[in-house]
């Protein structure tokens, strides 16, 4: 399996960013960091290992980007306001400097997006904020509301920024044409938003795919499992 190490310094972030790119060729799925995760955490804990064979065969291309969670959402030595601007600087930096080079290898000109638990968050807010850029969205124990982070700090940017909110005002067309999985447990404690963001897509007559697999906590060993069940459907939808 191929394995390739980047490291470079984001005008948009003003920070040095690594990431990791496993594979060479399929469609690009871009994995982002848990809660305060890095780039390398999805090796580290053998969720790259579980898509092996995707990979291997050269249906899958997985690309590991740094996170900047500490500096936004966790960030609580810096006002809420700052918080989401830095979370703003990031997706701005994934779109100019990860996403469009990496689409460029896609022939859709899109990229999946993906993560497990707060990595979730952001594939799903991202999937949502540029759906022109994104052809499959896989949240694994997803929660999609961020404004405990903010301590009651609420604008616009915080609006755009959380999905159950924007959600009933998004309109762009290739939303209905993304395919969205939404994975979670019997025993997930993100299991009730995962429903709730269901039923938000539903009222929008968004189709999308939630699976409830059986009793697993919300752990590394349930998305290892989930993973490559994900991915082997939306290769059997690529391959029709």
């Amino acid at each position: 399996m191929k394995e390739e190490y980047f490291k470079w310094y984001s005008h948009n972030l003003n920070l040095d960013i690594e990431m990791l790119v496993f594979g060479h060729s399929g469609l690009p799925l871009i994995i982002f960091p848990t809660t305060l995760g890095s780039y390398f955490e999805a090796k580290d804990f053998y969720l790259i290992e579980s898509a092996r064979p995707f990979i291997e065969q050269g249906q899958i291309k997985i690309v590991c980007p740094d996170g900047v969670n500490k500096y936004s959402w966790y960030n609580k030595n810096i006002p809420p306001a700052q918080r989401v601007q830095n979370h703003i600087w990031y997706d701005q930096f994934m779109v100019e400097e990860v996403v469009e080079k990496v689409r460029l290898e896609s022939p859709s000109g899109k990229v999946a997006v993906g993560g497990c638990s707060f990595g979730g968050y952001t594939a799903t807010n991202f999937a949502f904020k540029y759906p022109h850029l994104v052809s499959y969205l896989i949240s694994m124990s997803g929660s999609f509301d961020i404004k405990s982070f903010l301590d009651g700090y609420y604008d616009d940017n915080v609006y755009f920024n959380n999905p159950v909110d924007y959600i009933k005002d998004l309109n762009h067309p290739d939303l209905w044409n993304m395919g969205i999985i939404l994975g979670t447990s019997e025993w997930d404690i993100c299991r009730e938003a995962n429903f709730e963001m269901s039923g938000l897509l539903h009222n929008k007559g968004i189709k999308h795919w939630l699976d409830e697999v059986g009793g697993s906590p919300h752990d590394w060993p349930l998305w290892r499992y989930m993973l490559p069940k994900y991915l082997g459907e939306i290769l059997k939808k690529e391959n029709r």
